[in-house]
């Protein structure tokens, strides 16, 4: 799972979605250092990552990128998840993937100093461009892709991907949706643990 669907599995809880956000610049137990209920986003944050990872239908999704991105077909997959999500947004929330994204934006500039140094960096372009609502089109898709080409020094162009996304592109998605309910399911549990 990429942003969108990390920020959106946190629920309405806006210091929940900036932990859950922020949580793969935040190494080992140094999340203890964070506000409660930021340290409750980033541990919902890797227990969304654990569960990703070992669930059967998103390795057959991965599994198809495997032999052309390596390592890189779980990043790969990660935003393509997120992709189905913001195409298929009004399936999962009643307010516009617009709105959506510039109250979070809004979030982040308004809790700027709680963010870590990666994401403060990372941050105006990720506004600029609107990577939230960028997900929802394949040539946002493709953008976005670039820059984590550029980010990860073109070890594999990344941005080809595209090429299997609209080939495999009815299984990528029917396999997304079925996973997505189990996510949420998941997380709505993780949650209710975390609060105790």
């Amino acid at each position: 799972m990429n942003f969108l669907a990390h920020i959106y599995l946190s629920g309405n809880n806006d210091l929940l979605k900036i932990g859950n956000f922020m949580a793969d610049s935040i190494r080992g137990n140094s999340y203890e250092n964070y506000p409660e209920e930021i340290k409750k986003g980033i541990l919902l944050h890797r227990s969304i990552d654990s569960f990703t990872d070992m669930h059967p239908v998103y390795r057959k999704s991965k599994h198809r990128l495997h032999e052309k991105y390596g390592h890189y077909s779980g990043v790969i997959m990660d935003i393509f998840y997120d992709h189905f999500l913001a195409k298929n947004w009004a399936n999962y929330s009643n307010k516009k993937l617009e709105e959506y994204a510039d109250e979070f934006y809004q979030l982040l500039q308004d809790n700027y100093d709680l963010l870590t140094a990666k994401i403060q960096g990372m941050m105006p372009n990720m506004i600029a461009r609107n990577w939230l609502v960028s997900y929802a089109s394949i040539s946002g898709l493709e953008m976005i892709l670039f820059q984590m080409d550029h980010r990860t020094k073109n070890r594999v162009a990344m941005h080809e991907s595209i090429v299997e996304l609209q080939e495999f592109y009815l299984e990528f998605e029917t396999e997304f949706t079925q996973f997505f309910i189990e996510l949420k399911e998941h997380c709505q549990q993780k949650i209710h643990e975390l609060n105790g």
